[in-house]
């Protein structure tokens, strides 16, 4: 681990531990009775001390294994020469612990705990419980202790990463309510502009029409009415070229029918597998239709068709725009698991639920069905009737 990501308090404790490893070396030296033993002592520290600054150690695992096999290998010497060495196995456990995987760690707490053990025997102190009991405890307290911080510290980065999804999540998500605020804000923008603007500018157009034509050609009102009448004209071709600027990117591109067929084109990464076959046609003459008309005929059709991709495993899809003497219709028709109508409950999301599609419709005075029944596919139609004036 690099000491520059240590935390305070994990920086604190291995301090404490080179503090625990110095002391103890420190006892060992000056209670062994030998000058071997001294000596021993010192080449422990050193070999100590050179693993706590190579860098190797703390980013490989090969590396910090040879570097334990090494420092036990001094520490099993020094504990030869005195039994004084026995209290080292304590800082010795957390070094395993710490630097070995788990299949090999605790392998070697259990051998560093029967070395100390033996040791002490074997310089002859007598057989009590202590001499088991103190680095088989303190064999046990390590593992307790660095395997609960390990567990801790998954924990605590499983919440992190979780807790970044989240945020991520998050910002996906308003920027996603932002585009579909701004989306449904332009629509709004054009129902309300056709609906009030354009038709009160169409409307004037007519009276002065009718205005201009019971007049005098060559009366002075006549040239009036005749400006204010090409005034209102220019005014309602800006009005509608507004209208079809807040128009959906969708239909921007072209009519209806080209935005209808791109939607026919392959569905891949919403559901496993691939996506239906989705086919699309017209029929009928086409007319030119107002912007409220053609976005909720798209937003239906995207509606629908999302549906089939999403849930009715369907293997075929078709979208077809007929155009008749007094409406419009678009059916969305699939061959998948289909569902009963009548059990559908209203969207959360107020998007691709049934209620939202037939209230787009109703909204324009149109009508919207929907028949399927489970196993038997599902068939989607919207019929809205064609405004006066509407031409081929």
């Amino acid at each position: 681990m690099d000491p520059r990501s240590l935390t305070p308090a994990l920086r604190a404790l291995r301090v404490c531990l080179h503090l625990l490893m110095a002391g103890l070396l420190v006892l060992a030296a000056v209670r062994a009775d030998s000058a071997a033993g001294t000596v021993m002592a010192a080449v422990t520290g050193a070999v100590y001390a050179a693993g706590s600054y190579l860098p190797s150690v703390r980013s490989s695992q090969r590396a910090a294994a040879v570097w334990l096999a090494v420092l036990g290998a001094s520490w099993l010497a020094l504990l030869w020469l005195t039994p004084e060495a026995l209290w080292l196995a304590f800082p010795l456990y957390f070094l395993q612990l710490h630097l070995l995987p788990t299949r090999w760690s605790l392998p070697a707490v259990t051998l560093t705990a029967g070395a100390a053990i033996l040791s002490y025997v074997g310089h002859g102190a007598a057989l009590n419980p202590g001499v088991f009991i103190g680095p088989l405890l303190g064999a046990a307290v390590a593992v307790a202790t660095v395997l609960g911080y390990q567990a801790l510290y998954r924990e605590s980065e499983r919440r992190r990463r979780l807790i970044e999804e989240l945020i991520e999540t998050r910002a996906e998500l308003a920027a996603a309510e932002r585009h579909a605020g701004t989306l449904a804000e332009r629509e709004r923008l054009a129902r309300e502009i056709h609906d009030t603007l354009a038709q009160g500018l169409s409307s004037i157009q007519l009276l002065l029409r009718a205005a201009e034509r019971v007049l005098p050609p060559d009366s002075p009102a006549a040239g009036h009415i005749g400006r204010a009448r090409e005034a209102a004209q220019d005014n309602l071709a800006e009005a509608r070229r507004f209208v079809r600027a807040l128009s959906p990117p969708d239909l921007e591109r072209g009519s209806l029918a080209a935005a209808l067929e791109r939607l026919c084109e392959p569905v891949t990464g919403v559901t496993p597998g691939p996506g239906p076959r989705v086919r699309f046609s017209a029929s009928g003459t086409p007319v030119e239709l107002p912007t409220p008309y053609e976005v909720a005929l798209l937003r239906i059709a995207q509606s629908a068709l999302a549906n089939t991709v999403r849930h009715a495993s369907a293997s075929r899809a078709e979208i077809t725009l007929s155009f008749m003497d007094a409406s419009v219709t678009l059916d969305v028709v699939d061959d998948g698991n289909g569902f009963d109508p009548a059990s559908v409950r209203p969207s959360s999301d107020g998007g691709f639920g049934l209620p939202a599609m037939r209230s787009r419709a109703e909204s324009l005075g149109g009508t919207f069905t929907v028949e399927s029944a489970p196993g038997q596919g599902t068939a989607v139609a919207v019929s809205l009737p064609l405004p006066a004036g509407a031409t081929a």
